[in-house]
């Protein structure tokens, strides 16, 4: 199939369109004229120069695409100050207006875990995707508010819709600054303390590209969403594999709860044949990746 796909030269963009290539897809890429290409240059066979919000684009983007993968956000927009009502512009109206654009194509949207903040008790800490949507943010909102574009359009019109909501996606970044545990690592190598409290839920990047690319042209994904969240990890978890890696001795503050108040179900992406099973083990690997890939060059922040 030819994939359209946005922000495909960011982190999960990058891997996607690889990964896409590597499954015998084709891929269309949506590139701003400030992005850097060299990266995914041999697996992007068409690229469409635009933004996201630049509906004098879609016609090429979309020109002979079976599937539009919408993975794109303008980050911009949310940083201080905020740019309300250019978010809500760009971020939420113009990824509906693509949405409806890209009708009857199948469509796929990559939303966050982050629609979940407020966690009932009914579920009684086992989230799954029958949780109704409570984000925080406004990244949240955008996100679960499109959601509920991709469900009135499955089932208004058929079309087929699915979104994935990874939390925090971890692998290498182009940008290697940018990678999860970076700093962590700088920081478990100048220093002789790490006392960072908290934690959070991690998924690695090519299980995120597995699901959706599992997904496409799959009737059993339509109209439903996924929930992405392999383990949870303290920050202190992190900073102690680092400190192994490293064979650095340093005094971490693991006072942070081991054990997270609530758990998202993996019976739905299972379902798609991906496990979501490589736990801390996982992120140690990649740690022990990402220590190499510091120490081999220059990295740009």
């Amino acid at each position: 199939m030819r994939i359209a796909l946005t922000g495909v030269s960011g982190f999960i963009g990058s891997v996607l369109a690889r990964r896409l290539v590597e499954a015998g897809h084709s891929v269309t890429g949506l590139i701003r004229t400030s992005s850097k290409k060299d990266h995914i240059a041999s697996f992007v066979d068409r690229f469409v120069v635009g933004a996201q919000d630049d509906d004098a684009c879609w016609p090429e983007l979309l020109e002979g695409a079976d599937c539009v993968i919408h993975n794109s956000l303008d980050w911009s927009l949310l940083k201080d100050p905020v740019d309300l009502d250019g978010h809500l512009k760009s971020n939420v109206m113009d990824s509906i207006r693509l949405l409806n654009e890209a009708a009857p194509r199948q469509f796929i949207y990559i939303s966050t875990i982050a629609v979940h903040h407020d966690m009932r008790p009914r579920w009684e800490g086992q989230i799954d995707e029958d949780h109704p949507l409570r984000p925080d943010t406004l990244y949240g909102a955008c996100k679960a508010a499109i959601e509920a574009h991709l469900w009135a359009a499955h089932y208004s019109t058929g079309q087929h819709t699915s979104a994935f909501r990874p939390c925090a996606v971890y692998g290498i970044d182009p940008r290697l600054a940018r990678s999860i545990g970076f700093p962590f690592i700088r920081q478990v190598r100048d220093s002789q303390r790490f006392d960072r409290p908290g934690g959070g839920k991690f998924v690695h990047v090519d299980d995120v590209a597995d699901a959706i690319i599992a997904a496409i042209g799959n009737p059993e994904a339509a109209g439903r969403a996924y929930n992405l969240a392999d383990c949870y990890a303290r920050w202190s978890d992190l900073a102690q594999m680092v400190a192994q890696l490293l064979g650095k001795e340093v005094e971490i503050d693991y006072s942070s709860p081991p054990e997270p108040k609530n758990v998202f179900s993996k019976d739905a992406v299972q379902s798609l044949g991906v496990k979501l099973d490589r736990g801390h083990e996982g992120i140690r690997s990649y740690l022990k990746q990402l220590i190499e890939a510091m120490d081999r060059g220059a990295v740009e922040d």
